[in-house]
This record gives C-alpha cells, sequence and structure tokens, in this order.
C-alpha cells in the first residue's frame, strides 16, 4: 500500500475518532444489556453442549448513561463528518481514494511487537 501524506488535521480527527469510538465502546460495556427495562430470560439448553443462554433483568440504562452515550453517538458523528468530508480526499480518485482511507484508518496503529 502506498504512503500517503495525509494533512496533521486530519490525522488529529483520525485519532479523536478512533479515540472516542475506543471511550464508547469501553463505556458500553460497562451498561445493562437493555436500553430499556426488561425482564430477564433463560432458553432451552444448546445441543451438544452445557451451555444454557440466559441474561438477568435488565434495569435499563440511566438518564445519565442515555445521555452519555448520545453524546459519545453525537462526537463520533461530528468527527466522521470531519474525517469524510476533508478536502484532502478530493485530491485523490478511484481505487486511490479507498487505498488512502484504508491506510488513514490505520496510520494510528503502534506495531504489536519488536519485529512488528
Amino acid at each position: 500500500m502506498p504512503a500517503y501524506d495525509f494533512p496533521q488535521d486530519l490525522l488529529d480527527a483520525q485519532a479523536a475518532l478512533n479515540d472516542v469510538q475506543a471511550e464508547r465502546d469501553a463505556f458500553a460495556q460497562t451498561l445493562p444489556w437493555s436500553a430499556e427495562p426488561m425482564p430477564g430470560w433463560t432458553a432451552d439448553k444448546k445441543l451438544h453442549s452445557d451451555y444454557v443462554p440466559e441474561k438477568p433483568d435488565s434495569p435499563g440504562y440511566t438518564p445519565e448513561q442515555a445521555e452519555r452515550l448520545a453524546g459519545y453517538r453525537a462526537s463520533i458523528l461530528e468527527l466522521t463528518t470531519q474525517v469524510l468530508t476533508h478536502p484532502f480526499w478530493a485530491t485523490l480518485s478511484g481505487p486511490d481514494r479507498v487505498e488512502a482511507r484504508t491506510a488513514l484508518k490505520h496510520a494510528h496503529d503502534t506495531p504489536a511487537g519488536p519485529d512488528a
């Protein structure tokens, strides 16, 4: 994949988008399984397994949790718009634009180890 000379503001917007998405994902892991209060359930045991699917009662999201989640969504929408509508994309066409977008998504990846 060719290297691209991304403008710093585009790199910053992508990094901020990555950060907000990671924060949202971590926060979502702490939320109840349902946004609205719902009774729990237990399903039949799965064939050839001892696994019994079940969910506990869900109290639903608190107003604070729902507001925080909405804030993450708004930030993600704003940052995504900044990235997708950046003037840099007009300098590319066709497959180059697709490759550049993929490269930008991974521009902030850190190598997994010393050999990466």
